[in-house]
């Protein structure tokens, strides 16, 4: 079997007898069977005496094992080996791709449809890893620069989140909000998706539990500030801020995907809306990941951890991929009902899917403190900073369903100021100055005792505000 050219392939073996580095770049794809049925012995050769020895076989050797002549180049040059590197992938791709599809054919003839697609799959995504990483000594500045420059953090639109993420969340990772059933995990997503637009960012926001319908009319609120239950009251209203909003926005679509669909179902609808649009996607809110199944192993849904960890690394590396930021969303188990604080052991599916991610946070509200507006983010693991253990408090506004940044610093002054006034102001009503029972003699007692009472009273009080201030 072969459809490249006996030249072609005898060139490369020529190749990898001459420049002893070339072998081991290729060892992990180099396939005797890729080869034509006179080389298939030379490469053998080559591939075993290479295992055995650790060193390449000259042309003697060759000979001598298999009787045909392989000739070393004289004058290669190390612009050849990227060549060499090029067409070996190429050729190697190629040809197991044509006896996968073979194979499959036989498959198929037999009834038996479950193993093609992974023959077809391994054979495409044969390559050579050409990149030989990092060379740390050769130029820091460099590396750095680009590490500040490429990595670059998009803020949440949540400042007080940002500051414990050192700068807000990465392209290309995964982030996962955990919470109980009607805890706001879709709300999250939802905000996220608002926040990201209004910066100019274009987005998707997937659904595979609610409708478009809904998402968008609890967005529609979100975007206007006006209450979903006064949404179709002030439909005008409503129409035209979203309009206003949109122009100076980022694209963004919300789609429904049936449960139980798969990552590449949203890898192909992504790159479909991209071709179609013309836009680069830039985030990508994914509601939710327990719904999604895997695509590169069959998994009973029963089997949470397996089936957890298959589709958490699948949607990472699509976030990879497609150089996005995405953010998903995951149940908390039955034992995390009665908690106030959350771990890795709350989280529906067990460990796996904490794992792969690199943010992890637990979404806690309580009926109270959902009608004093109140959410509550804890960081149950950030990769690339040290807010573990973390904790932030954010409002929620119930008629508009939007999330904000309390903001740590302007909310624990407002705080100090506003607990001061209140301890002042009970003081001011409370406290009053009082003229002791004395009995007036003359006219000097009478106008000066009052006077000589108040003073101290003042006094005190001044000192009291005085404490109460450096608290």
């Amino acid at each position: 079997m072969s459809s490249a050219s006996i030249e072609m392939q005898t060139a490369l073996v020529r190749m990898m007898i001459t420049d002893p580095h070339l072998y081991p770049r290729v060892s992990n794809i180099l396939d005797a069977k890729n080869f034509h049925k006179n080389l298939q012995p030379v490469v053998t050769m080559i591939k075993d005496h290479a295992e055995k020895y650790n060193v390449m076989p000259d042309s003697v050797q060759i000979l001598a094992t298999t009787g045909q002549t392989i000739d070393p180049i004289e004058g290669l040059r190390e612009s050849d080996s990227i060549w060499f590197l090029d067409e070996f992938e190429r050729f190697t791709k190629r040809q197991e791709l044509e006896r996968a599809i073979l194979k499959a054919a036989d498959l198929l003839e037999k009834g038996n449809y479950d193993p093609v697609e992974k023959l077809i799959k391994d054979a495409v995504q044969i390559s050579l890893q050409k990149d030989l990483g990092t060379e740390y000594f050769a130029n820091p500045r460099a590396r750095l620069e680009a590490i500040k420059n490429s990595n670059g953090q998009i803020s949440t639109g949540w400042p007080s989140v940002d500051n414990k993420l050192y700068g807000g969340f990465n392209r290309g990772e995964l982030q996962i909000f955990a919470g109980g059933s009607g805890s706001g995990k879709s709300l999250f997503m939802q905000n996220l998706s608002v926040n990201w637009a209004q910066a100019n960012l274009n987005g998707v926001y997937i659904t595979l539990e609610l409708s478009e319908e809904l998402c968008s009319w609890r967005i529609d609120s979100m975007m206007s500030g006006v209450s979903m239950k006064n949404t179709f009251k002030d439909l005008d209203d409503v129409d035209l801020k979203v309009r206003m909003i949109g122009k100076r926005s980022g694209a963004f679509w919300v789609k429904y995907l049936p449960a139980q669909s798969t990552v590449n179902d949203i890898r192909a609808y992504i790159k479909n809306l991209q071709i179609e649009s013309g836009k680069k996607i830039d985030f990508l809110c994914i509601d939710y990941l327990d719904l999604l199944m895997p695509v590169s192993a069959k998994v009973s849904p029963s089997d949470l951890f397996i089936k957890d960890k298959y589709v958490s690394e699948e949607i990472r590396n699509l976030a990879k991929e497609l150089k996005v930021l995405l953010v998903t969303a995951s149940q908390l188990n039955r034992n995390a009902v009665e908690e106030v604080e959350f771990d890795h052991s709350h989280i529906s599916g067990g460990i796996s899917k904490i794992n792969t991610a690199d943010n992890v946070f637990g979404i806690f509200t309580s009926r109270a403190m959902r009608e004093r507006g109140q959410y509550q983010i804890q960081f149950l693991k950030t990769r690339n900073s040290s807010g573990v253990g973390q904790k932030i408090d954010l409002s929620f506004d119930r008629e508009t369903l939007r999330i904000f940044d309390n903001g740590d610093d302007h909310d624990n002054n407002s705080a100090a100021e506003t607990s001061g006034s209140s301890i002042l102001d009970k003081i001011r009503t409370k406290s009053t100055v009082t003229t002791p029972s004395i009995e007036i003699r003359s006219t000097e007692s009478s106008e000066q005792t009052p006077k000589i009472a108040a003073n101290i009273q003042s006094n005190a009080l001044k000192s009291m505000i005085a404490s109460i201030k450096k608290q």
